[in-house]
């Protein structure tokens, strides 16, 4: 398949929506809103609102019962790039190839345009017209996931055990734990939304949950190998901040060539949970080896 215009397709569909559902800069408070906008506008790759589309037509499903939860789980990212851009956590200066939230808005209205951005996803997701034709149990068990993949279990635990863990030896349990549940759980929560939404079957999402695990630990992988090799001009963000801040890294604990034979692994890993799905799951496929070999 031709994966960049899947995901050129997929990725206009969430940002007209996004500017729909989300508040205009016009409105009061109107400093908040334009925080809020300006790192979701920010030119993300929206892959994760991605996973849920492709994940709802690997079984069946047409990408219009997703679109709202799509918009949600780039809501929550947005938030989480925000907040861990901050002076607090990693104190960054740039995001996406723009200074960052705190750099343009100031620390207060940052916290408070990452804290809207996670109340407003919520809200998308329990809205009653987006949810038009879902039956509600199938609602409620989405909004479980992604609260449980978004929280202290989740993106949040991992990010604490993160910073808990710069510039001190671990061993790699405690690696494995930082970055299955600061970058994997989204994705996990991705796959199981869409795979949900789209009206799978207990098989179809056991498979889609296999994949969403190996993948999202392989995107990580490639993002701890970006920083080290990667261009700051194609990446958008600052590169060798890991290794300056001593951060839990696959390379920094087990070397540049077994972090990218996991890599590579975990992607092998993936196509293959995609198996029983058939041609429905390509779109996945492609995205799958598109995660190890990226540049950005």
């Amino acid at each position: 398949m031709e994966l960049k215009s899947y995901l050129r397709e997929r990725a206009a569909l969430v940002d007209q929506a996004l500017d729909r559902w989300l508040p205009g800069a016009e409105i009061l408070p109107a400093r908040l809103h334009e925080a809020m906008r300006y790192s979701v506008f920010a030119g993300g790759k929206r892959l994760r609102p991605i996973l849920i589309f492709a994940a709802c037509e690997a079984v069946g499903g047409q990408p219009d019962r997703v679109l709202h939860a799509a918009c949600a789980m780039e809501m929550i990212h947005t938030y989480s790039l925000i907040h861990d851009d901050l002076p607090a956590m990693d104190d960054d200066d740039f995001r996406r190839g723009r200074p960052t939230n705190h750099k343009v808005f100031g620390e207060a209205n940052a916290i408070l345009a990452g804290d809207a951005l996670l109340t407003e996803a919520f809200r998308l997701l329990a809205d009653p017209e987006a949810n038009r034709g879902i039956e509600p149990g199938v609602t409620l068990k989405v909004i479980e996931i992604i609260a449980r993949c978004a929280g202290s279990q989740g993106m949040v635990g991992g990010q604490v055990v993160d910073m808990e863990s710069e510039g001190r030896p671990i061993d790699f349990a405690t690696l494995q734990y930082i970055h299955t549940r600061k970058t994997g759980a989204l994705f996990l929560a991705s796959i199981q939304a869409g795979a949900l939404l789209g009206g799978g079957n207990e098989t179809q999402l056991a498979a889609l949950t296999r994949y969403g695990e190996t993948a999202g630990l392989a995107f990580q992988i490639a993002d701890d190998i970006l920083d080290i090799v990667g261009n700051q001009a194609e990446l958008g963000k600052d590169v060798g901040s890991d290794q300056a801040r001593g951060k839990a890294t696959y390379p920094a604990l087990l070397g540049m060539s077994e972090a990218r034979r996991r890599a590579e692994e975990l992607r092998d890993l993936a196509l293959a949970a995609l198996e029983p799905l058939g041609p429905a799951a390509e779109p996945l496929r492609a995205i799958a080896s598109y995660i190890v070999d990226r540049k950005s």
